[in-house]
Parts: structure tokens; C-alpha cells; sequence
């Protein structure tokens, strides 16, 4: 059974403030990736990933993270992969770059420097934190398993991920045969 989720609620103008008892050490990331292909069920793969606040510890996905979801992604669609990625710095290294040359299933395109209306994955987290809005969470653990939930049933609905797509007004396009 899982614990009732507590509302926020205030007037209007006003920020709700939540006393939280301890502290907690550790923040949770979520890196993302919505893949169509003409004739099929579009997909969503997430990879969270807690880190722990210690001084000096890394507070986001690095490079090598975003290639483990990429490596995961290739396996799970068993083909080539074309990745449009924002401009998140993280993207731009040159470790991931030197990734990319490396292995010919892997192409990847560079969205213009600040378009979010462009990237589905947008919308996907628009959907998650519609999902988790107003809630008051009593432990990490509790974020971290509504979280997933929400991913996974964004997952097990194929065409929210199309609407992620159709949000951005593109189009996958099938190559015409010659």
C-alpha cells in the first residue's frame, strides 16, 4: 500500500512552504531520450540516477552517463540511432563527441542554441511534473518511485509520446526510396 501523497495548496500569490525534517543527501537526475520510427510504437528510455551531495561529487549525469543511454538505447532499438540533442553542455564534451565519431550506428544533430519548443523531451517532462505538481514528498524515496511510475506510464503509452512530437510541429519523415 503506498502512503497518501500530501497536497500544497496556498492562495494565489503566495509560495507554499514546506518544513522538512533532516535533510537529505543525495539528488536525483533523469536523462531521457524519445525515439520514433516510421512504422512503429514510439519508445521512451530513461536512465534516473541518484547522486549523493558530498563535497566535491558530481550533481548531474556526465558524459559517460549519457553514452551508457545511448549504448542502452542502440541495444534496446537493435539498429543505427539518429540523436537530436539540446545544447546542454554535457552534450557538447568532447569525450561524448570523440564517442560519437567513433561508432557509425551513432548520428547525432545539434539543435539551435536555445530550443526547447524543438525537443520532445520536453514535453515529456512537462507531463512528469504535471504529474507530481503540488506534492509534498516525505522522503527521496517516495520522489524517486512516483518518478519512475510517471516515466513508466508515459512509457506504456505510445502515443503521449507522439503528442511529444507533434508538440514540436516536426515531423519524422520516411526516406523515399529511389
Amino acid at each position: 500500500m503506498t502512503p497518501p501523497i500530501a497536497r500544497t495548496w496556498c492562495r494565489r500569490g503566495h509560495t507554499p512552504v514546506i518544513r522538512v525534517r533532516g535533510r537529505s543527501r543525495r539528488r536525483t537526475s533523469v536523462a531521457a531520450l524519445c525515439c520514433y520510427k516510421p512504422g512503429e510504437k514510439s519508445r521512451l528510455i530513461h536512465r534516473p540516477r541518484t547522486h549523493l551531495l558530498l563535497k566535491g561529487a558530481r550533481k548531474s549525469f556526465s558524459w559517460q552517463d549519457y553514452r551508457d543511454l545511448l549504448v542502452r538505447a542502440h541495444i534496446q532499438l537493435n539498429g543505427p540511432i539518429v540523436v537530436v540533442w539540446d545544447n546542454l553542455n554535457t552534450h557538447l564534451t568532447a569525450g561524448l563527441k570523440r564517442y560519437e565519431a567513433e561508432h557509425d550506428w551513432l548520428t547525432t544533430i545539434r539543435l539551435p542554441a536555445y530550443a526547447p519548443d524543438l525537443n520532445p523531451v520536453e514535453a515529456v517532462w512537462s507531463l512528469v511534473r504535471g504529474a507530481m505538481a503540488n506534492t509534498a514528498f516525505d522522503t527521496p524515496d517516495d520522489l524517486d518511485n512516483t518518478l519512475r511510475r510517471e516515466l513508466r506510464r508515459i512509457q506504456l503509452r505510445p502515443r503521449l509520446i507522439d503528442g511529444c512530437l507533434a508538440a514540436t510541429g516536426l515531423a519524422i519523415n520516411p526516406p523515399t526510396p529511389p
